[in-house]
């Protein structure tokens, strides 16, 4: 049974936090940076829980020491400013050690996409996927509901390797019901299955591929919707089986486009195996996002709304 919207990172947190009161080798690493599930983990566990003050590339460096003397690290600051302010400790910390040695580092970022709508460009957070993508040794989950970061605490303590988990800021309702371990280890999961056109979403705008799909059902158009929630690694055969089935793809990210990002990654999928499937990418353009207003309000500006998405696959249906 489905429950109503939650916020990804309390349910993520309250995992740990339980699993945090059986495994002594657990530590909670924070950039200053709360939630009122983090009050109850810090109070239970004062002596494995340690806030760095607004500092994200200690955050990274103190993480990567403990992970190497192993113990498992969860490393929980603003999605933006953990992966920009802290990319080069990122990189040789923990992409370039974990080549040498193993280590369990959870990188939690919180804000993907425009989930800090009203804070303006230095909060949003539209190029954590080229960016994380395109460091070695470094798993990235980009879950669409709190079920799937639910499910990611297990996961997270079984892979030793480093990993950006991007959760979304707002609270989102469930889509999944349960998911299987060779699901997540697959990395995607057709949600929808349509006739020639199929969106490809991951994070918060499955949301919006899902009512789009929805909504062209009653104009009696079946679009397919894949939910792209394991960016790297990712089982790239069976998704390509799975997109094959479409004459048209179209990508939907809460990123800039053409940069790398999701519409990139299914796009090299489809040109190593020398697809004919067609591809339409949906996200952001080459400039940030100055105007004001609500996450619908920017989406609707920047045409990545589900009206946009519906006109977009009507156009592609069109055009045959």
């Amino acid at each position: 049974m489905k429950r109503g919207p939650k916020i990804m990172r309390e349910v993520l947190i309250d995992g740990i936090c339980h699993r945090m009161e059986e495994d002594k080798s657990l530590f909670f690493v924070s950039a200053d940076f709360g939630s009122p599930k983090l009050d109850v983990l810090r109070e239970r566990f004062r002596e494995r829980f340690i806030n760095v003050g607004i500092a994200e590339q200690n955050l990274i460096s103190i993480s990567a020491g403990l992970a190497l003397e192993g113990f498992t690290v969860y490393a929980y600051a603003i999605a933006p400013f953990l992966t920009m302010r802290a990319y080069e400790q990122i990189r040789i910390d923990l992409a370039l050690h974990a080549q040498l040695k193993e280590m369990n580092v959870n990188l939690i970022g919180v804000g993907a996409g425009l989930s800090y709508d009203v804070s303006g460009p230095t909060h949003h957070c539209l190029e954590d996927i080229t960016i994380m993508r395109a460091l070695p040794n470094l798993a990235i989950f980009s879950p669409s509901d709190w079920k799937l970061a639910e499910k990611f605490v297990d996961y997270s303590i079984r892979i030793k390797k480093p990993k950006y988990l991007r959760l979304d800021g707002k609270a989102l309702p469930q889509i999944y019901d349960a998911i299987e371990d060779f699901e997540m280890m697959n990395g995607f999961k057709e949600l929808v299955k349509g006739k020639r056109i199929c969106l490809v979403s991951t994070g918060y705008m499955t949301h919006s591929a899902l009512r789009a799909a929805e909504l062209l059902k009653e104009k009696r158009f079946s679009v397919g919707v894949i939910d792209l929630f394991m960016l790297k690694p990712l089982e790239e055969e069976r998704l390509f089986e799975t997109m094959s089935g479409y004459e048209q793809v179209i990508t939907l990210e809460e990123a800039f486009i053409n940069k790398g990002g999701l519409d990139s990654l299914v796009a090299n999928i489809l040109t190593r195996n020398g697809s004919n499937v067609r591809l339409k990418r949906m996200g952001f353009k080459d400039a940030y996002v100055f105007d004001m207003g609500s996450r619908e309000h920017l989406h609707k500006l920047n045409h990545l709304d589900v009206e946009s998405i519906i006109q977009t696959v009507e156009a592609c249906k069109a055009a045959g």
